[in-house]
């Protein structure tokens, strides 16, 4: 098995973008595929991510044998905008932290020290941006896909709720639930049972 990870635009170690559109990033993935010369992919996305990968499939159905989808739906609307309040550059990395406040535990990874001062890997407007591009309803393209699917969701989440994806699973063929006792971030809560839950799902493909 071959796994590439993607650093989507605008985040990890991938370069800001102009655009924060659908198709930027659904068209990212496909020229990824594209490149390495990856055909019927398992796609799997978390959040954001998992929007991008279902899409990815509805537009592309020649690139993606699968999808693993975490803790997302087919219909967004989250606020970010709270993301703004963060402190962009600041003296010490301590400060940083006191100034990301409850979110800081979740961004500890993305905290670097530039030339004048301490922030974070990305730019907290370029988030709040993409939630708004990444909001509206997706229903058309989560079942215009015909391949497999996986549906994770957290048992806590509050991105993702029960009626939703219960609604999401009975709704498209071919696609299993799994709920896991975690919030919304599955992977990290709970990584062995996220796991399982993939390898259980890849093992009868």
């Amino acid at each position: 098995m071959r796994v590439v990870a993607l650093d989507q635009r605008g985040h990890g170690r991938s370069d800001r973008s102009a655009d924060y559109s659908r198709a930027g990033y659904v068209e990212d993935a496909a020229d990824v595929l594209e490149h390495l010369g990856i055909g019927g992919a398992v796609v799997l996305g978390h959040s954001l991510g998992g929007v991008n990968a279902y899409q990815l499939a509805a537009w592309h159905p020649g690139l993606v044998d699968a999808l693993v989808v975490e803790d997302v739906g087919a219909q967004v609307d989250n606020d970010l905008s709270f993301a703004l309040s963060w402190p962009y550059r600041v003296p010490t990395r301590s400060a940083l932290l006191h100034g990301l406040g409850p979110s800081a535990p979740y961004l500890v990874d993305a905290v670097r020290e530039y030339p004048d001062g301490w922030g974070l890997a990305f730019d907290a407007r370029d988030m709040n941006a993409s939630q708004q591009l990444l909001n509206g309803d997706h229903w058309g393209d989560w079942l215009a896909g015909a391949c497999p699917a996986l549906l994770v969701r957290g048992s806590r989440s509050t991105v993702l709720s029960a009626e939703h994806a219960r609604s999401m699973a009975a709704r498209r063929p071919r696609t299993r639930l799994v709920e896991l006792p975690a919030g919304h971030s599955v992977h990290e809560t709970v990584p062995v049972e996220f796991a399982g839950a993939v390898r259980g799902f890849l093992g009868s493909l």
